[in-house]
């Protein structure tokens, strides 16, 4: 797909909110009314007089494609039309802030039917739409302020409107794929410059102003999530914060950042040799991480249940830490003892869209069984759902040396050989896959290849 061609177009607003509109239909038979949703509003940092870092709410701009403060939508079920109203022009504001977005450039620039200015009286301009129509029933979503009164409304629906966005944004349309290709595309290059970096880095922070850099220089200032820049056995740590340690005596660098695009994230991580070369300890894990991603990608598709391919993911991790005799005994033993849970307690992955962790994955924290409870997405994966696979084996000491202290478990560990590994800390291998009906299409082009990490780093 030629991301930026298609990013020439418009956000498609008015698809998504027919998509919705049949989801409250299929829930609400006969729903009539409107759909109203507010944009985030600007808000000062406390004790100060600057704003808070600004972030368009999800359901806001999924029908709308609109990234303004302080403006909000009117749906008119019936009528099929989307007005979207913005703030209008402060002559006080203009000489802090310059001139905002006029209405005929949101207009121009948004898939919405009608564009105006906010009125003073937001009530009674919903008082009146109310009044044309027959029991009309207004859905909206969570943060609707107390001035807001929904006047005239015969029903408030405060419920189905959000199931209906979190449940169609799981399927992504060809723009909202452009878009995290964009974002992919922008990060797998941070994520090289910063292969081209990591040998002549003294600390974690300088990769990680490398890859914000990089974001920034190719016009993607904001990023999806806080960058995870772990030396050594910090890698071990799943959500890493730090990012200040020195490199100096460590294996490896786990990087998983990405920038988002227009609200659309990216979600990548590369596990590489500090020195540009891998250990041997390291390049054996690598291989296991590598080949547990390339067979759960193989096997994906439209319809695959993503509980079978994360189970693969850890039939392949029991296989290769057998063959390097961390694990011993019998392979469906160590599956049905849940003992690999202990080097990969994480799920395989996770939907990606406006949210790193997107919507539509139900996920069950109250499952019983360890090896499932943390998957964020459970049942068959969508045709154009976007999904992460980013399998990783660990040596967390907090997280094994319980199970040594297991009778039930500590018999398939060999502490002996187990000891080789600790400074390895973690390795993580994620991409980012669009489900196909008869397969997928990676967006991400990170260096993976472990010769070709090595090759860039050690040429640099």
């Amino acid at each position: 797909m030629d991301y930026d061609t298609v990013l020439q177009g418009k956000y498609p607003a008015k698809q998504h909110a027919r998509r919705v509109v049949d989801y409250i239909r299929s829930k609400v038979p006969g729903a009539t009314g409107i759909l109203y949703l507010q944009s985030r509003s600007t808000k000062k940092h406390e004790d100060c007089d600057q704003e808070e870092p600004f972030r368009q709410r999800r359901f806001f701009y999924y029908l709308t494609g609109c990234p303004l403060a302080d403006s909000y939508l009117v749906h008119d079920i019936d009528a099929d039309k989307s007005t979207l109203y913005i703030p209008p022009i402060n002559p006080e504001e203009v000489i802090w802030s310059g001139l905002p977005m006029s209405v005929e450039q949101a207009k121009a620039k948004y898939d919405v039917d009608e564009v105006e200015y906010k009125p003073v009286d937001i009530n009674a301009r919903l008082a009146h739409i109310a009044s044309l129509k027959t029991n009309p029933t207004v859905f909206a979503v969570h943060a609707i302020p107390d001035e807001i009164t929904f006047l005239g409304f015969d029903e408030k629906d405060f419920k189905v409107l959000r199931e209906a966005i979190e449940t169609c944004r799981s399927v992504k349309d060809d723009y909202e794929i452009a878009m995290i290709g964009k974002a992919n595309n922008i990060s797998s290059a941070a994520h090289r410059a910063v292969l081209e970096k990591v040998k002549y880095a003294k600390n974690e922070r300088e990769l990680e102003a490398v890859f914000l850099g990089q974001c920034i220089g190719r016009g993607a200032r904001n990023q999806a999530y806080d960058s995870i820049v772990a030396s050594g056995t910090s890698a071990a740590t799943l959500h890493y914060v730090k990012n200040n340690e020195p490199l100096d005596g460590k294996l490896n660098l786990l990087l998983d950042a990405g920038c988002e695009w227009d609200c659309y994230a990216s979600d990548i991580t590369r596990t590489f040799p500090i020195s540009g070369k891998f250990s041997k300890e390291s390049r054996e894990i690598y291989d296991i991480v590598l080949k547990m991603q390339n067979e759960c990608i193989a096997v994906l598709k439209e319809g695959v249940l993503w509980e079978d391919v994360h189970l693969l993911a850890h039939k392949i991790l029991i296989d290769g830490l057998l063959a390097l005799g961390i694990l011993r005994g019998d392979k469906d033993e160590i599956l049905q003892s849940r003992t690999s849970v202990a080097f990969m307690p994480h799920g395989l992955g996770h939907y990606l869209g406006m949210d790193t962790h997107d919507t539509g994955g139900n996920p069950n924290y109250a499952d019983p069984d360890p090896m499932l409870r943390y998957l964020r997405v459970r049942g068959r994966l969508p045709e154009n759902s976007v999904i992460t696979v980013e399998p990783g084996i660990y040596f967390c000491r907090f997280i094994i040396e319980p199970v040594l202290k297991d009778q039930e478990r500590a018999k398939y560990i060999d502490s002996a050989v187990l000891e080789r590994y600790w400074d390895v800390g973690g390795v993580r291998i994620e991409d980012n896959l669009v489900i196909k009906k008869d397969g997928s299409v990676n967006l991400t082009t990170a260096v993976k290849d472990p010769a070709e990490l090595e090759r860039v780093i050690s040429e640099s």
